[in-house]
């Protein structure tokens, strides 16, 4: 059996996931014309703005996050900037990871657009991770439209380094036992924790890829980088980082969404589908011994933008009747902002709490 087909006791099945060029792929969707030039997402290029990110066709011209937005306008005159519009790419981000705690429940979301997942709650070995990686990978394409990178393995600093290595839309997987080898060639630059004056100071000592820094000794490693620094970044390079999860991140939601056989715009259709849909979720509420403060009503187009609109309450609430009549007036709010046919709707209650709201006559 190959090393990805087993898994090994007590050995971790993480992954990073990250989405592909985000902002960029977001204003593509809204924008198709955008696709086939090269667009930056960031700050005025005739001012002091920089970069947030840009698609494929202008990281060709050597363009990046964090460069001057002059810069890349040098590089690209004949590059689109745009603005960035963060509420938007928040929405877009919530459909993402509702869509894959769907599938794997443990995440650590750290950014709008990347985050730690526990494949291990899906996945019995890395070869079914690979499978599961990959049906995550489909299911936010279906969402979204959108594209993401995984790395998978049994550390957060390898699956970091995976996700990076075949974007876009691509899947590393590196087995237990491999990881050092996987680094080794690598430039220890790429090695989370290593910054400019860490990188400056390992070179300065010869140290040019991850896997020299694996092998350096202890007097040459404390000269390099004194203090504990060092070794934790030795250990990294080595492939060895225990860090778990950190779940502290945005509630968990409970929703649900249905996809019409033919875009609908006739908004009583519309609205009995939202109660049907809130009916679902009550349910699931219930089921679960939950209740939510924050009711949102999710909204795809035709060309499959997603608009979401919520509303936080007073108490917290699990009854079909309240969750389907808030999630219908913001359904209605969003369509007064975008009107169009609807080809998904969906309705979700977040800000969850482990009890059900009593009603006045204490029901």
């Amino acid at each position: 059996m190959t090393p990805a087909g087993r898994r090994l006791a007590g050995v971790p099945i993480l992954a990073h996931l990250d989405l592909d060029a985000f902002f960029a792929a977001v204003e593509e969707l809204e924008d198709p014309a955008l696709r086939e030039r090269p667009l930056v997402v960031g700050g005025d290029p005739h001012g002091r703005g920089v970069v947030s990110t840009a698609n494929y066709a202008a990281r060709k011209f050597g363009i990046h996050s964090a460069m001057s937005a002059a810069e890349a306008l040098r590089r690209c005159p004949d590059a689109v900037f745009v603005r960035p519009r963060h509420a938007l790419y928040r929405q877009y981000s919530r459909v993402v990871w509702d869509t894959v705690a769907e599938i794997v429940p443990r995440i650590e979301r750290t950014g709008i657009d990347e985050g730690y997942l526990d494949l291990a709650t899906a996945a019995s070995d890395f070869t079914r991770a690979r499978a599961v990686a990959s049906a995550i990978q489909t299911a936010v394409r279906a969402t979204t439209s959108l594209t993401c990178s995984l790395g998978v393995g049994t550390s957060k600093v390898v699956c970091k380094i995976g996700s990076d290595r075949r974007k876009p839309g691509g899947v590393t997987v590196v087995a237990p036992g491999t990881e050092a080898a996987f680094l080794a060639p690598l430039p220890v630059r790429l090695l989370p924790g290593v910054g400019p004056r860490s990188e400056a100071r390992l070179r300065s000592a010869g140290v040019e890829t991850i896997g020299a820094l694996a092998r350096l000794a202890d007097p040459d490693l404390k000269a390099a980088l004194p203090g504990s620094i060092g070794t934790l970044l030795r250990d990294r390079a080595r492939g060895l980082d225990p860090r778990d999860l950190e779940l502290g991140g945005e509630p968990v939601s409970v929703s649900a969404e249905d996809t019409f056989a033919r875009d609908v715009s006739e908004r009583a259709f519309l609205h009995d589908e939202v109660k049907r849909l809130a009916e679902l979720v009550s349910e699931r509420l219930r089921s679960s011994n939950l209740s939510g403060r924050t009711v949102t009503a999710k909204l795809r187009y035709g060309d499959f933008s997603i608009r979401t609109r919520s509303l936080t309450l007073p108490a917290a609430v699990d009854e079909a009747d309240v969750i389907g009549t808030v999630a219908c007036s913001l359904l209605d709010r969003g369509l007064r902002d975008r009107p169009g046919a609807l080809r998904l709707v969906g309705v979700g209650v977040s800000g969850l709490s482990p009890y059900r709201q009593l009603t006045l006559d204490g029901s």
